[in-house]
């Protein structure tokens, strides 16, 4: 089904103007637990997405509008992304490892242990020019059985990993977080933004040639709203899940403009031919809208 409802844009600063398209929301489909990760596929004209407590992946059609499944089970997958060469990489909660979706069809475990212990449930992940994959790992999927498996915390703590494309090493790269949820890179890849959920504020750590992180100064508190997805745009601003709103704060953290929704919002992603259409995962529903601005390019695209 699809359907609009009134968009609710509030500017906050004027560096927000121009920023805003359609002044209506397409909803693209309805009948989600919870919506989270969407990924779009250039190549294919197609968005695909995860209804975690469903178990399940779906898949819309850009060219038709058609809403089908994708995969089912689907290991409670929470984020995803593409790599360099179009393949799906997926964060899957109930199986608590980060895969690869290969382009036969097959699964390649990129990360499921760090030191011999079990991850916590991976959540969401980027992955750099490089070949090498970021992502987070928090615990939602392991507290109870509705968003994964219930079980015991075999690492201490939650924290941020790299695992490297060529030897398959797992490594911390941040471990002075509550909730680590969200991550996305700056167009040139020098800045690495993280969300904490828990505490309620985006991070930014600079990101040295050789990946190593440093700096992690809170770059924007997000008041009563949990942070959960990132994405930039071309022009480095941050578009942020949060609460039942999309956060758009300036590279120098402040918030310049939001997007009120009817549902909690999980997750989001620029796609379409221009990248100027922003894919929005909340609750029940998959939406969209079409912006001024345009998503930040992969260095490699």
């Amino acid at each position: 089904m699809m359907d609009t409802i009134p968009t609710h844009f509030e500017a906050l600063d004027e560096r927000f103007a121009g920023v805003a398209g359609d002044d209506v929301v397409e909803r693209l489909h309805f009948g989600t637990r919870w919506a989270e990760g969407p990924v779009y596929f250039p190549a294919g004209r197609f968005l695909v997405w995860s209804d975690i407590p469903n178990d399940r992946m779906l898949r819309w059609d850009e060219m038709t509008g058609a809403v089908g499944p994708f995969r089912r089970p689907a290991g409670y997958v929470n984020g995803n992304t593409l790599d360099r060469q179009g393949r799906l990489v997926s964060c899957e909660q109930g199986n608590r490892r980060v895969t690869r979706t290969e382009h036969d069809g097959s699964i390649t475990v990129i990360a499921d242990r760090w030191r011999g212990n079990r991850l916590n449930s991976p959540n969401d992940v980027v992955v750099r020019s490089d070949g090498s994959i970021w992502f987070t790992d928090p615990p939602y999927g392991i507290t109870s059985d509705y968003e994964g498996v219930r079980a015991e915390q075999e690492i201490d703590g939650c924290h941020v990993y790299r695992a490297d494309p060529v030897t398959g090493r797992v490594e911390i790269v941040a471990d002075d977080f509550e909730r680590p949820n969200g991550l996305a890179f700056s167009p040139d890849e020098s800045r690495l933004y993280v969300a904490d959920t828990r505490r309620r504020h985006l991070r930014v750590f600079d990101v040295d040639a050789d990946g190593a992180l440093s700096g992690g100064a809170v770059l924007a508190e997000t008041g009563e709203g949990k942070p959960d997805g990132l994405r930039l745009d071309d022009a480095g601003r941050v578009w942020a899940a949060v609460g039942k709103a999309v956060h758009c704060y300036d590279p120098d953290g402040t918030l310049i403009g939001m997007l009120h929704l009817p549902d909690h919002v999980a997750n989001l992603v620029f796609g379409g031919p221009k990248r100027n259409r922003l894919f929005i995962a909340a609750s029940t529903s998959l939406y969209s809208l079409m912006l001024n601005v345009t998503g930040a390019r992969p260095v490699w695209g």
